[in-house]
């Protein structure tokens, strides 16, 4: 007797849905997004515009997964974009722009899109982007250093100063390419940072093939519906990631500017930026105000971590996010201005009338209770404590920079122009041949 086909599931997946699926606890993209409109299903070796052979996953985000293919040319990064966002996208306006204005300077900053094209599957029609394939990105790079293997308990994991100064100066020159030709990253970020690659090409590809190998959780176990039934809309198996780590070296590397998911023209800024959560500007988290200067607030945290190796707010995700975000701010960074303040609709609960802090528990004080009151920390506290591998004088103007950039007021913080500009940035040597590592 033969199973009936299941309904098609909802364009639109809710954690609060009933799941489809068994649970799948590799670490990849969320199981239940295979659905109409959402991810397009591949599996290794799957062969997209009759060229594009899919042989490793390198990546995947809440708008695309990204593998790596190969074609009678070499080897290509394949980008598939949920065929919801499919339609029109400003990701590749911008590409495309960047490529007119500047093919040469913007090929040194940002990943270079080779080719584009449209492929149908069961959840839509999905805009595919053929670019240049990369290395990891640098929140992955730093949990592969030598020098953390084997992990021990008490270890500081965070770049050498030298990386951390290089890869800092070399995203920031890549965020003032992109601003002075009208364009905002929108999710600056060290996972949307890569590494570029050893020339890959003369590598045979069984050397980079990534396996169908469910015990070494490259790949996870079959897919299942919970009724039983056969489903259409995901893939056999879902691929862990695999980052070209043992083909990326940090000797005299480079970095890139990946995933213009997020970005937009200064002059046509969309109503909610995709910036990530512990570096949204206040002006976005209070108000949703959009303004130029994003971009260089979310790298002033950037700054803060990679120097010392922890982040300078760390929000995680829950319902009252934003307000556990504001009260680091105004610990870490002093009391929000007025007009700020009032745009805060739940300070009541964190605050008394005469904006004194009476407690830290997110939500307010439970009945029966006492307010929590947690120590206060400052930026430059916090910096301190983490005891970054730098002298008192540069610690200082480290320090310093990080409250230039990490103003309230948008209009005074300062271009990304402005901070390479600053002597800090200006005696660090991105080509400098000093305390190199190679992954292996």
């Amino acid at each position: 007797m033969s199973i009936p086909s299941p309904p098609t599931p909802p364009s639109k997946a809710s954690i609060d849905d009933e799941p489809r699926f068994e649970p799948i606890t590799l670490l990849c993209e969320w199981v239940e997004d295979y659905r109409p409109g959402g991810y397009h299903p591949v599996v290794l070796g799957d062969v997209f515009n009759n060229q594009y052979k899919v042989i490793r996953k390198l990546g995947e985000g809440s708008y695309s997964t990204v593998w790596l293919a190969r074609d009678q040319n070499g080897y290509v990064a394949l980008k598939i974009l949920v065929s919801e966002i499919s339609g029109s996208t400003t990701e590749l306006r911008i590409l495309r722009h960047i490529t007119q204005v500047a093919p040469v300077e913007g090929t040194q900053h940002i990943t270079r899109l080779l080719s584009e094209f449209e492929h149908p599957g069961p959840n839509g029609v999905h805009k595919c982007l053929v670019f240049e394939p990369m290395g990891p990105s640098v929140n992955t790079m730093v949990e592969e250093l030598p020098q953390f293997k084997p992990r021990r308990r008490e270890m500081k994991v965070r770049y050498p100063l030298w990386m951390a100064k290089s890869i800092l100066k070399q995203s920031l020159q890549s965020l003032a390419f992109l601003h002075r030709n009208g364009i905002a990253h929108g999710d600056f970020q060290p996972g949307n940072i890569l590494f570029t690659l050893n020339n890959v090409d003369s590598t045979p590809e069984n050397l980079l093939r990534q396996e169908e190998d469910v015990e070494a959780d490259s790949i996870s176990p079959p897919v299942q519906r919970l009724d039983g039934k056969q489903d259409k809309w995901a893939p056999r198996y879902l691929c862990a990631t695999q980052p070209l780590l043992p083909f990326t070296s940090t000797e005299g590397f480079k970095i890139k500017l990946s995933d213009m998911g997020g970005a937009y023209f200064f002059t046509d800024p969309p109503r909610k930026p995709v910036t990530s959560r512990g570096l949204r500007a206040p002006e976005l988290i209070l108000t949703g105000a959009v303004n130029d200067t994003l971009d260089v607030w979310s790298f002033g945290c950037i700054l803060f971590e990679l120097i010392t190796g922890q982040p300078l707010f760390c929000v995680p995700y829950s319902e009252m996010e934003d307000d556990d975000h504001l009260l680091s701010l105004t610990t870490q960074l002093g009391a929000l201005p007025d007009e700020l303040f009032k745009n805060w609709r739940t300070s009541s609960l964190y605050f008394t009338p005469e904006r004194k802090l009476f407690n830290c528990q997110l939500g307010g004080v439970p009945p029966g209770k006492e307010a929590l009151m947690l120590e206060q920390e400052s930026m430059e506290e916090s910096f301190d404590r983490a005891g970054p591998d730098l002298g008192e004088e540069e610690a200082r103007k480290v320090k310093a920079l990080i409250r230039w950039i990490l103003q309230y007021d948008p209009a005074k913080r300062p271009s990304a122009a402005e901070i390479l500009s600053d002597p800090w940035f200006c005696e660090i040597d991105v080509d400098s041949d000093s305390s190199k590592v190679n992954i292996v």
